[in-house]
């Protein structure tokens, strides 16, 4: 035999070398809660090992991130009132505004992400404005554009839409620029499915619907040329980053999104998957670290150059042992 694929397997030098999929710490974004309150550090039932923070507690998650060589995360509020309008979501005192302000003061050499919607300060659970039973597209625009702009004023670095009304990636462009943050990027959740896997994140930040559900405005599963259509017209309405969410089940779609458009692609690893895998190593069912890092393989061999993770931390200290990377 002259071709002997199993040449290059032969040690961990070589397969280093030969590698092709490769990560760095730099590429990780991890999601963290803040709520309001004092002195609140409180597990999350559904997500072993993920916390709520209040704001005076949050600079002790912010310096084990920065220990563990993750710099980026993305922050999302849990506001103490909720009413019709979400107006939390936007108030200079909301509990993401307080966080950012804190955060930069504190560690300021971290990248500050936040998500931009209205569900978890909504009174019903829904991420926009609703008329009767329906969320009202072109009113909740404006919201999510105060919303983003609010997030910009408090020190946020980046801000990421994730409520999919159609348009609002424009309407959060032009807001910025228009009061002088034409700098400020956008990451869209472009091409986000009605998915089962949110279950524990809605647990999480208290955003279940109050009634109906989101199908209306997040995909279909079944469909994959919509998840290109999506990523494009986010592009075009100026979109710097585009997000496909989940990860997991989604992997065709990250392929297909990275193929088609010439711009960074990011996939979030979503709270299912997280619990998923916090589950079956409970029961003895598979190995924690292998599996962690397998998730994370798979999405980067996708196409994916950012990934979202609630495992963040523990992926960095796998890069930094060389058993990922």
């Amino acid at each position: 035999m002259i071709k002997r694929p199993r040449r290059i397997r032969g040690n961990e030098h070589i397969r280093r070398m030969v590698r092709e999929t490769r990560m760095d710490k730099s590429s990780l974004i991890y999601p963290l809660f803040v709520i309001d309150g004092e002195n609140i550090e409180e597990e999350i039932p559904t997500m072993p090992g993920q916390f709520r923070y209040s704001v005076d507690r949050l600079p002790y998650e912010l310096e084990r991130l920065s220990k563990a060589g993750v710099s980026n995360l993305m922050l999302f509020g849990i506001p103490a009132v909720k009413d019709a309008v979400g107006s939390q979501a936007y108030a200079e005192d909301g509990i993401v505004q307080r966080a950012l302000r804190e955060g930069k003061k504190q560690f300021p050499d971290l990248y500050y992400i936040t998500d931009v919607c209205m569900c978890e300060y909504t009174s019903h659970g829904h991420c926009g404005v609703l008329c009767g039973h329906d969320v009202e597209n072109d009113q909740t625009l404006e919201l999510l554009s105060k919303t983003a702009l609010s997030h910009v004023q408090a020190g946020a670095d980046m801000v990421a839409p994730s409520d999919m009304m159609d348009g609002r990636v424009l309407a959060i462009r032009n807001k910025l620029d228009e009061n002088g943050f034409k700098e400020t990027p956008i990451m869209s959740y472009a091409v986000k499915y009605a998915s089962a896997f949110y279950g524990p994140f809605r647990d999480a930040a208290g955003s279940a619907p109050a009634f109906g559900d989101r199908k209306s405005y997040q995909m279909d599963p079944h469909n994959r040329k919509e998840g290109l259509k999506e990523a494009l017209l986010d592009v075009e309405e100026g979109a710097d980053i585009i997000m496909v969410k989940p990860a997991l089940s989604y992997l065709d779609i990250i392929s297909d999104v990275s193929r088609e458009i010439n711009l960074p692609v990011a996939a979030y690893s979503v709270s299912g998957e997280y619990a998923m895998a916090k589950a079956a190593a409970k029961l003895g069912y598979m190995e924690e670290d292998r599996v962690i890092c397998e998730m994370a393989v798979s999405t980067y061999r996708a196409g994916a150059e950012i990934y979202l993770t609630y495992f963040a931390k523990e992926l960095a200290k796998f890069m930094d042992e060389g058993r990922i990377g």
